[in-house]
């Protein structure tokens, strides 16, 4: 296929100062300026990213969905972004929620296991998140991050990640069923006099 009516390198072009090139000379010459490939225009907000595991999060605060496995903790400019699955319904579903870094009030790190306590409008306890960063060194990168966050020394306290309350709930649900079992067997258990 051949492009018509295109210029080749014998015509000439005129500039706006009055300046005749052919197209051959025009390209031939070097760029008035050289190529730079780390001045290539595109900007990103995202500092660092890191696999982490979410392990607790309190329901006060930010909305935080308990995602299941493996989830993509992105440091950007202003906010921290949890990215993950979890369950929903009978289903999965992907979601993310974003945390300002400047609402990270204070962190710990214990060993592999990072916590961060949040800033809650108009309450005065603060919402916690519990992560595991999977090695110790990323774990301590992790909380240089939040500039404005004030440490807290490591503890031998184990952090709780919400399995044993949960466990809770389902032993009293468990309970409540087999007691009213129980009473329906009675009411409904045909009488010997």
């Amino acid at each position: 296929m051949r492009i018509k009516k295109t210029l080749t390198s014998g015509h000439v072009l005129v500039a706006s100062n009055g300046a005749q090139l052919t197209v051959a000379e025009l390209i031939g010459q070097p760029p008035a300026e050289r190529f730079n490939a780390t001045k290539s225009g595109v900007f990103s907000v995202v500092r660092a990213t890191y696999s982490a595991a979410l392990i607790a999060a309190d329901r006060r605060g930010i909305p935080v969905p308990s995602f299941q496995g493996e989830i993509e903790a992105r440091v950007q400019s202003d906010v921290l972004r949890l990215a993950g699955r979890f369950r929903k319904g009978l289903g999965t579903h992907e979601g993310r929620i974003k945390i300002p870094l400047a609402d990270v009030v204070q962190t710990r790190v214990r060993g592999t296991i990072v916590e961060m306590w949040l800033r809650n409008e108009g309450e005065k306890k603060q919402q916690r998140i519990a992560m595991e960063m999977f090695t110790a060194a990323v774990a301590a990168e992790m909380i240089t991050w939040f500039p404005n966050a004030i440490p807290l020394a490591e503890s031998g306290s184990r952090v709780p990640d919400g399995k044993a309350s949960q466990n809770g709930l389902w032993v009293a649900i468990a309970s409540i069923a087999l007691v009213l079992g129980v009473m329906l067997m009675v009411l409904l258990w045909p009488r010997v006099y």
